[in-house]
């Protein structure tokens, strides 16, 4: 299946592939190059700070003010 890449670099992935692995409106995604291409997979939604800051819950406030920035 091929998708056109829009005037932003956007793509759309197609509706019957978000169900199979369960993305849905706002789920996080990861990119990663290879050799031939871009591996996207679906994102750990739980990012962890390591260091002076675990436990803090910085990461997971720093990642509700993203959610709430508009698009």
């Amino acid at each position: 299946m091929t998708q056109k890449m829009g005037a932003k670099g956007q793509v759309v992935i197609p509706k019957d592939m978000r169900d199979q692995v369960g993305l849905g409106p706002g789920a996080d995604v990861s990119f990663e190059p290879v050799d031939d291409g871009i591996v996207v997979r679906r994102a750990d939604q739980r990012s962890t700070l390591r260091g002076r800051f675990a436990g803090s819950g910085m990461a997971e406030r720093l990642l509700e003010d993203r959610r709430s920035e508009p698009r």
